[in-house]
Protein backbone atom coordinates (compact mmCIF):
# COMPACT_ATOMS: atom_id res chain seq x y z
CA UNK A 1 0.00 0.00 0.00
CA UNK A 2 1.44 3.39 -1.05
CA UNK A 3 -0.64 5.41 1.42
CA UNK A 4 0.95 5.62 4.87
CA UNK A 5 -1.61 5.72 7.66
CA UNK A 6 -1.44 6.54 11.35
CA UNK A 7 -5.15 5.78 11.76
CA UNK A 8 -7.91 4.44 9.48
CA UNK A 9 -9.19 6.57 6.62
CA UNK A 10 -12.70 6.60 5.16
CA UNK A 11 -13.07 7.00 1.40
CA UNK A 12 -16.67 7.90 0.70
CA UNK A 13 -19.11 9.02 -1.97
CA UNK A 14 -22.69 10.28 -1.80
CA UNK A 15 -25.58 10.17 -4.20
CA UNK A 16 -28.11 12.88 -3.43
CA UNK A 17 -31.35 14.54 -4.46
CA UNK A 18 -29.34 17.52 -5.75
CA UNK A 19 -26.32 19.71 -5.13
CA UNK A 20 -27.73 22.13 -2.53
CA UNK A 21 -26.23 21.04 0.79
CA UNK A 22 -28.86 22.98 2.73
CA UNK A 23 -32.00 21.66 1.05
CA UNK A 24 -30.99 18.42 -0.69
CA UNK A 25 -30.56 15.03 0.98
CA UNK A 26 -28.48 11.85 0.69
CA UNK A 27 -30.07 8.87 -1.11
CA UNK A 28 -27.06 6.56 -1.10
CA UNK A 29 -23.81 6.50 0.82
CA UNK A 30 -20.80 4.26 0.32
CA UNK A 31 -17.76 4.13 2.54
CA UNK A 32 -14.53 2.18 2.30
CA UNK A 33 -12.66 2.14 5.60
CA UNK A 34 -8.97 1.47 4.90
CA UNK A 35 -7.10 0.26 7.95
CA UNK A 36 -3.50 1.00 8.87
CA UNK A 37 -2.68 -2.53 7.70
CA UNK A 38 -4.35 -1.97 4.31
CA UNK A 39 -7.51 -3.92 5.15
CA UNK A 40 -10.76 -2.66 3.62
CA UNK A 41 -14.26 -2.61 5.12
CA UNK A 42 -16.89 -1.57 2.55
CA UNK A 43 -20.34 -0.35 3.59
CA UNK A 44 -22.95 0.85 1.10
CA UNK A 45 -26.61 1.57 1.70
CA UNK A 46 -29.56 3.40 0.26
CA UNK A 47 -31.20 6.11 2.37
CA UNK A 48 -34.76 7.42 2.30
CA UNK A 49 -34.37 11.20 1.85
CA UNK A 50 -37.94 11.81 3.08
CA UNK A 51 -38.62 13.84 -0.04
CA UNK A 52 -39.13 13.12 -3.76
CA UNK A 53 -35.99 12.49 -5.81
CA UNK A 54 -36.00 14.89 -8.79
CA UNK A 55 -35.92 13.31 -12.24
CA UNK A 56 -32.70 15.14 -13.08
CA UNK A 57 -30.99 13.57 -10.05
CA UNK A 58 -32.27 10.10 -10.97
CA UNK A 59 -30.90 10.64 -14.47
CA UNK A 60 -27.41 10.96 -12.92
CA UNK A 61 -27.36 8.15 -10.35
CA UNK A 62 -30.30 5.98 -11.41
CA UNK A 63 -31.92 5.89 -7.95
CA UNK A 64 -35.70 6.39 -7.88
CA UNK A 65 -38.25 7.00 -5.15
CA UNK A 66 -39.24 3.32 -5.29
CA UNK A 67 -35.61 2.29 -4.69
CA UNK A 68 -35.48 4.09 -1.34
CA UNK A 69 -39.10 3.80 -0.22
CA UNK A 70 -38.30 1.11 2.37
CA UNK A 71 -34.76 2.29 3.12
CA UNK A 72 -33.90 3.82 6.52
CA UNK A 73 -33.68 7.57 6.93
CA UNK A 74 -30.35 9.20 7.72
CA UNK A 75 -31.56 9.91 11.24
CA UNK A 76 -32.11 6.18 11.76
CA UNK A 77 -28.55 5.22 10.77
CA UNK A 78 -26.73 8.33 12.01
CA UNK A 79 -25.49 6.87 15.31
CA UNK A 80 -24.19 3.62 13.78
CA UNK A 81 -22.57 5.61 10.97
CA UNK A 82 -20.92 7.94 13.49
CA UNK A 83 -19.50 4.90 15.29
CA UNK A 84 -18.15 3.49 12.00
CA UNK A 85 -16.25 6.69 11.15
CA UNK A 86 -15.03 7.41 14.70
CA UNK A 87 -11.32 8.24 14.78
CA UNK A 88 -10.93 8.16 10.98
CA UNK A 89 -9.63 10.65 8.45
CA UNK A 90 -11.50 11.13 5.15
CA UNK A 91 -10.86 10.93 1.43
CA UNK A 92 -13.07 11.47 -1.59
CA UNK A 93 -13.43 12.94 -5.06
CA UNK A 94 -14.66 16.55 -4.88
CA UNK A 95 -15.42 15.68 -1.27
CA UNK A 96 -14.14 18.87 0.34
CA UNK A 97 -16.57 21.01 -1.66
CA UNK A 98 -19.62 18.78 -1.67
CA UNK A 99 -19.68 15.34 -0.02
CA UNK A 100 -18.14 16.41 3.29
CA UNK A 101 -20.33 19.52 3.82
CA UNK A 102 -23.40 17.45 2.88
CA UNK A 103 -22.47 14.68 5.33
CA UNK A 104 -21.86 17.21 8.12
CA UNK A 105 -25.27 18.80 7.50
CA UNK A 106 -27.04 15.43 7.62
CA UNK A 107 -25.45 14.61 10.99
CA UNK A 108 -26.48 18.01 12.36
CA UNK A 109 -30.04 17.59 11.10
CA UNK A 110 -30.14 14.17 12.75
CA UNK A 111 -28.98 15.65 16.05
CA UNK A 112 -25.84 13.49 16.15
CA UNK A 113 -22.75 15.49 17.11
CA UNK A 114 -19.69 14.28 15.19
CA UNK A 115 -16.44 16.15 15.81
CA UNK A 116 -14.73 16.67 12.46
CA UNK A 117 -12.31 19.29 13.75
CA UNK A 118 -9.37 16.91 14.27
CA UNK A 119 -9.85 14.93 11.05
CA UNK A 120 -7.74 15.25 7.91
CA UNK A 121 -9.47 15.48 4.52
CA UNK A 122 -7.92 14.35 1.25
CA UNK A 123 -9.68 15.51 -1.91
CA UNK A 124 -8.40 13.30 -4.73
CA UNK A 125 -10.03 15.56 -7.32
CA UNK A 126 -7.95 18.52 -6.17
CA UNK A 127 -4.75 16.49 -6.53
CA UNK A 128 -5.90 15.39 -9.97
CA UNK A 129 -6.83 18.91 -11.10
CA UNK A 130 -3.54 20.32 -9.89
CA UNK A 131 -1.70 17.64 -11.82
CA UNK A 132 -3.79 16.63 -14.82
CA UNK A 133 -7.10 18.59 -15.10
CA UNK A 134 -9.54 15.70 -15.75
CA UNK A 135 -12.71 13.98 -14.40
CA UNK A 136 -12.99 10.84 -12.24
CA UNK A 137 -13.71 8.58 -15.24
CA UNK A 138 -10.69 10.00 -17.05
CA UNK A 139 -8.62 9.88 -13.86
CA UNK A 140 -9.39 6.19 -13.40
CA UNK A 141 -8.41 5.46 -16.98
CA UNK A 142 -5.32 7.69 -16.77
CA UNK A 143 -3.93 6.40 -13.47
CA UNK A 144 -5.27 2.86 -13.29
CA UNK A 145 -5.56 2.04 -17.02
CA UNK A 146 -9.08 0.73 -16.45
CA UNK A 147 -12.56 1.87 -17.47
CA UNK A 148 -14.86 2.90 -14.63
CA UNK A 149 -17.88 0.62 -14.87
CA UNK A 150 -21.07 1.87 -13.16
CA UNK A 151 -19.85 5.46 -12.87
CA UNK A 152 -22.12 7.48 -10.52
CA UNK A 153 -22.74 4.37 -8.48
CA UNK A 154 -21.59 5.43 -5.00
CA UNK A 155 -19.67 2.22 -4.35
CA UNK A 156 -17.96 2.12 -7.75
CA UNK A 157 -16.94 5.78 -7.46
CA UNK A 158 -15.69 5.30 -3.89
CA UNK A 159 -13.50 2.31 -4.69
CA UNK A 160 -12.20 4.02 -7.84
CA UNK A 161 -11.29 7.11 -5.82
CA UNK A 162 -9.16 5.07 -3.42
CA UNK A 163 -7.42 3.30 -6.32
CA UNK A 164 -6.74 6.63 -8.04
CA UNK A 165 -5.15 8.03 -4.86
CA UNK A 166 -2.91 4.98 -4.57
CA UNK A 167 -1.77 5.53 -8.17
CA UNK A 168 -1.27 9.27 -7.59
CA UNK A 169 1.03 8.61 -4.62
CA UNK A 170 3.08 6.26 -6.76
CA UNK A 171 3.23 8.65 -9.72
CA UNK A 172 3.90 11.96 -7.94
CA UNK A 173 6.80 11.95 -5.53
CA UNK A 174 6.12 15.54 -4.43
CA UNK A 175 2.59 15.13 -3.02
CA UNK A 176 3.62 12.90 -0.10
CA UNK A 177 2.23 9.62 1.11
CA UNK A 178 0.85 10.50 4.53
CA UNK A 179 -2.65 11.72 5.28
CA UNK A 180 -1.25 15.00 6.61
CA UNK A 181 0.74 15.77 3.44
CA UNK A 182 -2.02 14.70 1.09
CA UNK A 183 -4.67 16.67 2.96
CA UNK A 184 -2.46 19.76 2.78
CA UNK A 185 -1.80 19.29 -0.94
CA UNK A 186 -5.44 18.63 -1.83
CA UNK A 187 -6.86 21.63 0.06
CA UNK A 188 -7.42 24.85 -1.88
CA UNK A 189 -7.43 27.00 1.23
CA UNK A 190 -8.28 26.73 4.90
CA UNK A 191 -11.82 27.67 5.86
CA UNK A 192 -13.61 27.86 9.18
CA UNK A 193 -16.71 26.07 7.86
CA UNK A 194 -17.04 23.18 5.43
CA UNK A 195 -19.14 25.16 2.94
CA UNK A 196 -16.35 27.73 2.52
CA UNK A 197 -18.42 30.76 3.49
CA UNK A 198 -16.03 31.74 6.30
CA UNK A 199 -12.30 31.86 5.55
CA UNK A 200 -9.20 33.29 7.20
CA UNK A 201 -7.02 36.31 6.49
CA UNK A 202 -3.24 36.49 6.85
CA UNK A 203 -3.62 37.17 10.58
CA UNK A 204 -5.70 34.04 11.14
CA UNK A 205 -8.91 36.01 11.68
CA UNK A 206 -12.21 34.67 10.33
CA UNK A 207 -13.45 36.62 7.31
CA UNK A 208 -16.44 36.43 4.98
CA UNK A 209 -15.70 34.87 1.58
CA UNK A 210 -18.94 36.05 -0.05
CA UNK A 211 -21.33 38.97 -0.37
CA UNK A 212 -20.97 42.65 0.39
CA UNK A 213 -18.59 41.99 3.28
CA UNK A 214 -16.28 39.65 1.36
CA UNK A 215 -12.80 39.86 2.90
CA UNK A 216 -14.05 41.64 6.03
CA UNK A 217 -13.57 40.33 9.56
CA UNK A 218 -16.65 38.45 10.78
CA UNK A 219 -16.23 39.84 14.30
CA UNK A 220 -15.96 43.43 13.04
CA UNK A 221 -19.03 43.09 10.82
CA UNK A 222 -21.14 41.61 13.62
CA UNK A 223 -20.08 44.40 15.97
CA UNK A 224 -20.90 47.11 13.41
CA UNK A 225 -24.03 45.46 12.05
CA UNK A 226 -25.55 42.89 14.47
CA UNK A 227 -28.49 42.42 12.12
CA UNK A 228 -26.15 40.71 9.62
CA UNK A 229 -25.76 37.83 12.08
CA UNK A 230 -29.54 37.60 12.40
CA UNK A 231 -29.89 37.66 8.62
CA UNK A 232 -27.49 34.76 8.26
CA UNK A 233 -29.12 32.72 11.03
CA UNK A 234 -32.54 33.21 9.40
CA UNK A 235 -31.16 32.63 5.92
CA UNK A 236 -30.55 29.60 3.73
CA UNK A 237 -27.06 28.85 5.09
CA UNK A 238 -25.72 25.43 6.16
CA UNK A 239 -26.23 24.50 9.80
CA UNK A 240 -22.49 24.13 10.34
CA UNK A 241 -21.86 27.64 8.98
CA UNK A 242 -24.45 28.95 11.43
CA UNK A 243 -22.70 27.10 14.25
CA UNK A 244 -19.36 28.69 13.29
CA UNK A 245 -20.67 32.26 13.13
CA UNK A 246 -22.47 31.75 16.45
CA UNK A 247 -19.21 30.65 18.08
CA UNK A 248 -17.48 33.74 16.63
CA UNK A 249 -20.25 36.02 17.90
CA UNK A 250 -20.18 34.51 21.40
CA UNK A 251 -16.39 34.71 21.51
CA UNK A 252 -16.56 38.35 20.49
CA UNK A 253 -19.03 39.15 23.28
CA UNK A 254 -16.89 37.37 25.86
CA UNK A 255 -13.77 39.35 24.92
CA UNK A 256 -15.37 42.77 25.20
Amino acid sequence: MNLKLKRPIIFFDLETTGVDIVNDRIVEISMVKVGVDGSKDVKTRRINPECPIPAEATAVHGITDDDVRDAPTFRQIAKSLAAFIEGCDFGGFNSNRFDLPMLVEEFLRAGVDVDFSRRKFIDVQNIFHKKEQRTLVAAYRFYCDKDLVDAHSAEADTIATYEVLEAQIERYGDIGDTVEALAEFSTHGKTADFAGRIGYNDRGEEIFTFGKYRGRSVEEVFRAEPSYYTWMMDGDFPLYTKRVITEIRLRSKNTK
